[in-house]
């Protein structure tokens, strides 16, 4: 029934992402076109062709208008100048004026106008870069009074050049500021930041022709809602990866530290780790390909050009030049590896078990953790789900929280599969589009009969939580077969999208299709899922969540589809729905805990505190850090812990004040569905 509905919904498309992705490739262009200009290369040809798919999908906006074009030129420039610190108000409306004719302009495939910004972008970089070099002199101190408004859409762009260069003075201190505060002496951070700026400026010269209009193309996509959006070749191919949880490579975590490319982290079973000849900070400064292949020089590379050439097919060679620092001795050697199927289970579902006594018993606790809905290369998180659900049954668990706090959504087909493990069969979700065949008169319902989890169910949730998170919390919240306990609410998306590849490789479009529903009838669309038992969070700020998005598509709200074929009343499979009287005694347990936990404090301190100062920078508390002794341990922390061995996150992630919590209310929740009364 599942697969024919969505065969129904989706003719032609494969189910994922999102929260719907297709992978098909579409005929943009005819022969003669594609005769006439280079077939594998992005260019002004393809740019108008790509705009009109763009409005063909879309569910909402279906032409190009003053609106959209004014969106476009304000997408555009936020895109080149994030923080404001390189154009002024007169430049801005020079950007403006070059682009005041754009749908045309592309339409008759004139792009001059992208080539006329790169210049000025390209000339207030250079002088941002000399004012940058200038300010960092032999001379610099830093000054602790110096307070600055960070947030750039708080801010309007300066009026003229010494009004740049004086936000620039002080964003300079405090990014030095934020050196020193990690142990840095000052000339060091001094003499990095001055290194960063200088290569801003060389990537910023050297940026290719494809790169600006993929930006442009993605600047357009933004325009017509948030998550509508263009993947250049090595963003999609990024996005495959993130999707299937797999890639071929060396098996290896890098990042860009001054100029160098560096192992951060060595994935267990990768070649990297199994050549026993690599470690972590480890530089890789020439790469060539094959056994005798030519070393290439990497310094200063763009990280994700030498990731390129690292990446390679299953089987082939790639040949490194390594530099190690050890203590005051540095060396050099060279290894070929050969590159293998890295499988990334950091982000595969995982379980974890935990002893608690409830009411003088001992009971067991199944905390399953879904970090991402990830679908293709032969993995489902569902299949996996089904298969740790199944090992926690057979382990007699009293109880589960589905751990989604962390995930912001994926494969579609997967979360009504994953809603359907805890319930008989039932709709799950359904989807509005604007193509009439899309209309969401099918709903995308589980099939399968098995229950494969009856017993006692919390979800643990966050603003972080988003689009396919919030589908499987919204419909067993809707069923009343969870409590869904963490942030305020989730992140309120509610749309799908849709990814089509170029059939001439030059990228990808990810488009909005639809809008989807639970089966309440709500969309989580803004309002995303509340939550019944709420926790302090440093994510319930109101910047976080789809509603402060430019540009997010308004909710709406259908008839009820509720299917009263999921709830199992006797028998095996058996689950008692949540009864609304629990939850006022199970919050009032959870709020007593909450009081007293030192954690928690903490977090609503925090919270509290980023409330009240908003986004305004003081760099005096910025150095009072380098003096807080505990302040830089947790900063330390902080930086580190991506690339700390399993089991040090593992014991990191067990000590989360909103996991321990949510287990606690899940206890709380056995007593209730096991008569016990709730002192």
């Amino acid at each position: 029934m599942l697969k024919s509905a969505v065969h129904r919904s989706f003719t032609g498309y494969k189910v994922f992402l999102i929260l719907a992705v297709s992978l098909m490739a579409f005929p943009i262009f005819s022969q003669a076109q594609l005769l006439a200009e280079p077939m594998n290369q992005l260019n002004c040809f393809y740019i108008s062709p790509i705009q009109k798919k763009y409005l063909e999908q879309h569910i909402l906006i279906h032409e190009t208008d003053d609106k959209l074009r004014d969106r476009v030129i304000e997408q555009y420039i936020k895109r080149i100048d994030p923080s404001k610190i390189f154009f002024t108000q007169v430049e801005v409306e020079s950007i403006k004026k070059m682009m005041g004719n754009v749908f045309n302009q592309v339409k008759d495939r004139n792009c001059g106008f992208l080539d006329q910004i790169q210049a000025l972008y390209v000339e207030k970089v250079k002088e941002r870069v000399a004012f940058a070099k200038k300010t960092l002199d032999s001379k610099f101190k830093i000054d602790p009074k110096i307070e600055f408004e960070f947030d750039p859409d708080k801010k309007p762009y300066a009026k003229n050049k010494e009004e740049v260069e004086e936000y620039l003075r002080k964003y300079i201190h405090f990014q030095v500021a934020n050196y020193v505060v990690t142990d840095m002496k000052l000339d060091e951070a001094r003499e990095t930041v001055a290194r960063n700026y200088e290569r801003l400026l060389k990537r910023t010269e050297e940026k290719k022709k494809t790169d600006i209009f993929a930006d442009y193309l993605d600047s357009f996509a933004r325009s017509l809602d948030p998550h509508t959006s263009f993947f250049s070749k090595d963003v999609e191919e990024d996005f495959d990866i993130q999707m299937s949880l797999s890639l071929e490579g060396i098996g290896a975590t890098l990042s860009s530290q001054d100029g160098f490319t560096v192992i951060e982290a060595l994935v267990p079973g990768g070649a990297a780790a199994r050549s026993g000849k690599l470690q972590p900070q480890d530089k890789i400064v020439a790469v060539g390909q094959g056994d005798s292949g030519k070393l290439e020089n990497v310094i200063e590379w763009d990280l994700r050009d030498v990731v390129a050439k690292i990446r390679g097919k299953k089987g082939t060679t790639v040949k490194l030049l390594v530099l190690r620092k050890s203590g005051d001795k540095k060396e050099k050697f060279e290894l070929n590896l050969v590159r293998d199927k890295i499988k990334l289970e950091e982000d595969a579902a995982n379980i974890h078990y935990i002893e608690k006594e409830i009411n003088g018993q001992k009971r067991k606790l199944a905390l399953l953790q879904l970090p991402s809905f990830y679908a293709g290369g032969g993995r489902s998180c569902a299949a996996d789900m089904k298969k740790l659900i199944k090992e926690a049954v057979s382990k007699k668990v009293d109880g589960m929280v589905l751990d989604v706090s962390t995930n912001a959504g994926g494969s579609l087909e997967d979360a009504v599969r994953i809603a359907g493990l805890y319930f008989k069969t039932g709709n799950v979700v359904k989807q509005t589009a604007r193509e009439a065949f899309m209309m969401g008169e099918v709903p995308l319902a589980d099939a399968d009969p098995t229950v494969d989890y009856s017993g006692p169910l919390v979800i643990l949730t966050s603003r972080m939580s988003a689009s396919a998170s919030e589908i499987v919390a919204g419909t067993l919240q809707d069923y009343k077969r969870a409590l869904i306990v963490g942030g305020n609410h989730t992140f309120g998306k509610g749309s799908i999208q849709t990814v089509n590849r170029t059939p001439q490789d030059l990228g990808a479009l990810k488009v909005t299709i639809g809008m989807f529903f639970i089966p309440g009838g709500n969309s989580t669309q803004h309002r995303g899922v509340e939550a019944d038992i709420s926790f302090p969070s440093l994510w319930n700020n109101e910047d976080i969540g789809e509603k402060s998005l430019d540009y997010s598509l308004p909710p709406k709200k259908i008839d009820s589809f509720i299917s009263q074929e999921a709830y199992v009343k006797e028998g095996p499979g058996a689950w008692k729905p949540i009864d609304p009287n629990w939850i006022k005694p199970l919050k009032e347990r959870s709020l007593a805990r909450i009081d007293k936990d030192a954690d928690f404090k903490k977090i609503a301190e925090d919270f509290a505190k980023s409330v009240k100062s908003g986004k305004i920078i003081k760099l005096a508390e910025v150095l009072n850090d380098s003096k807080d002794v505990k302040a830089k341990e947790e900063k330390a922390k902080k930086k580190n812990k991506k690339y700390a061995p399993k089991e040090e996150k593992e014991k990191e992630y067990l000590g989360r004040a909103d996991v321990k919590e949510s287990l606690n209310v899940l206890s709380d929740l056995i007593s209730v569905e096991n008569n016990w009364k709730l002192e």
